[in-house]
């Protein structure tokens, strides 16, 4: 079995990418997550470019990881100086880091165009600075800038780079696609001929600006490299890095590797999303093996075909990769997939029952009207229970007023009058907030606090706003969708209307019943 290394560059280069910016305290939490995973190299930052790298790795010093070593990331020293002399060599000894990993220039047109040199000199800076680390005690990895382009543009002098990396002491030599462009057949050849020429690991670092960068670190195990490097969720500058999230998936369960225990495997979806959510970006739906649409079924035939064998429609079984499977429900999915959706509710309903005709029925029309269930499994859900007229509401609305202010120069102000009838009280109450939307939500949990104190562990995560007939002009009808998190879940809603106030607050009131219904607490207002 082939056993290859992990190698996670998600703090460093990942946190290129446009919109992330990593806290110290964020970057312990995500190294932690992926020692727990069982990554086994983890790149951190460059401490010799600024304090917060070198306060981590400080930090993590007096960390104990079980699975990873920590790599402290680095380029050569500066031509014509001494490696003893670079301080940012100096810093890798002060960062207190066993393993570097250190990235030179290897195409010809960046030492002449970029560092002003002359290739010997560029070699000289390669093994000076290996040296130097090894000498040192430090465990030294090279990473060979664009070497796939270096290559292809002087074939004998990309090669001497590698090798004067390994004379000079480096562990692995790692090609880099550094600008993304290589296609898969390219990656192949290049490694095929370099694998022979190399007595040390042989690792591949992948950027997807031709959208390849997940096939090519694939194409480059197969062709004989030892290491993979990559960030979670494929985060970095331009179009982002090899994504090691179906990179790991791939190596393990398609090709059988020894990179991932069986049982870490399963960690795959969570961290996934726990990067997501620490770096502040949106998780993609559409993620192989750990998005939520990865094993999602919405067409009739297909919801058919997986509810008798999972294999017809899914590559791999979910729960390998800690994943589930979704059935859609909408116009397409027919009475399958409302079956499937009332017997995980717990709901008596048959296929040839009336009802669940109804209930078809009832969600073509909502559709046709703009409704997205699909996208909103918490509305679904309600939708079920009361066309069974299994559910009661936990309150009754008798009317709110939005009021948006603004005066001179100041800022615009929302603020929500809200009255309602709970546990049969009548509850008025008034509530400010950054928008009409927020101010809404903050008066009818205002109005709630009381007779259902769970509400205050819950919060909108986000909002959206799409127009459904733009040729209707101001008249269109809107759609809102608003995702809400507690401590433990994230649940969608759903509104649809001409005015976005009523449909943000259809998608309000679902989100606070969701929840309710979701604690299990059953006492409605008019019982």
């Amino acid at each position: 079995m082939q056993e290859v290394k992990l190698y996670d560059t998600t703090l460093r280069d990942g946190a290129q990418g446009e919109g992330i910016s990593y806290s110290v305290t964020d970057k312990i939490r995500i190294a932690q997550e992926l020692d727990k995973l069982g990554i086994h190299y983890i790149e951190s930052g460059w401490p010799g470019s600024n304090p917060k790298d070198m306060e981590f790795y400080l930090k993590m010093a007096r960390v104990r990881l079980k699975n990873s070593r920590l790599v402290a990331f680095g380029s050569t020293r500066r031509p014509h100086i001494k490696a003893s002399a670079d301080s940012n060599l100096k810093a890798f000894l002060k960062c207190q880091a066993k393993f570097v990993t250190i990235f030179g220039k290897t195409w010809d047109l960046h030492v002449k165009d970029v560092l002003k040199t002359t290739l010997d000199e560029n070699l000289d800076m390669i093994q000076d600075t290996i040296s130097f680390l090894a000498s040192r005690g430090l465990t030294v990895f090279y990473d060979a800038e664009h070497f796939f382009d270096a290559y292809n543009a002087n074939r004998e002098y990309g090669l001497k780079c590698l090798l004067a990396a390994i004379e000079a002491g480096a562990k692995a030599v790692v090609l880099c696609d550094t600008n993304g462009g290589t296609l898969t057949s390219g990656i192949t050849k290049v490694v095929q001929e370099i694998r022979p020429q190399i007595n040390v690991w042989l690792g591949i670092h992948c950027h997807n600006d031709a959208d390849l960068a997940v096939a090519n670190t694939i194409a480059a195990v197969q062709a004989g490299a030892d290491i993979v490097q990559g960030t979670i969720n494929g985060y970095g500058e331009r179009c982002g890095n090899a994504d090691l999230i179906p990179i790991i998936a791939n190596l393990k369960l398609k090709l059988g590797t020894n990179c991932i225990s069986d049982e870490k495997l399963k960690e795959l979806t969570k961290v996934s999303h726990f990067v997501s959510e620490v770096s502040n970006m949106k998780q993609r739906n559409d993620q192989p093996y750990a998005g939520e649409s990865a094993f999602a079924h919405k067409a009739g035939v297909h919801i058919n075909a997986v509810m008798k064998n999972p294999k017809t429609y899914e590559h791999i079984e979910p729960a390998l990769v800690g994943n589930r499977r979704r059935i859609l429900v909408s116009e397409l999915s027919g009475k399958t997939a409302v079956l499937i959706r009332a017997k995980a509710l717990e709901l008596d309903l048959e296929k040839d029952d009336p009802k669940t005709k109804k209930i078809l029925k009832l969600i073509q029309n909502l559709e046709h009207q703009g409704y997205h269930f699909e996208a909103a499994e918490a509305s679904f859900q309600l939708l079920m229970q009361r066309a069974l007229r299994k559910y009661s509401r936990f309150f009754e609305l008798e009317g709110f007023r939005v009021v948006v202010e603004k005066r001179s120069e100041k800022k615009i102000t929302s603020e929500a009058i809200i009255k309602i009838k709970v546990k049969g009280t009548k509850e008025h109450t008034a509530a400010e907030g950054d928008g009409p939307v927020n101010a809404l939500d903050n008066a009818l949990r205002k109005a709630l606090a009381d007779f259902y104190p769970t509400l205050s562990k819950m919060h909108l995560s986000d909002f959206k706003v799409r127009v459904l007939d733009e040729k209707a002009g101001t008249a269109s009808r809107v759609r809102v969708l608003i995702q809400s998190q507690d401590e433990k879940d994230t649940w969608s809603t759903i509104g649809v209307s001409e005015n976005i106030i009523e449909a943000s607050w259809q998608a309000l009131v679902d989100s606070v019943e969701y929840k309710l219904l979701k604690d299990k607490v059953f006492k409605a207002t008019n019982e």
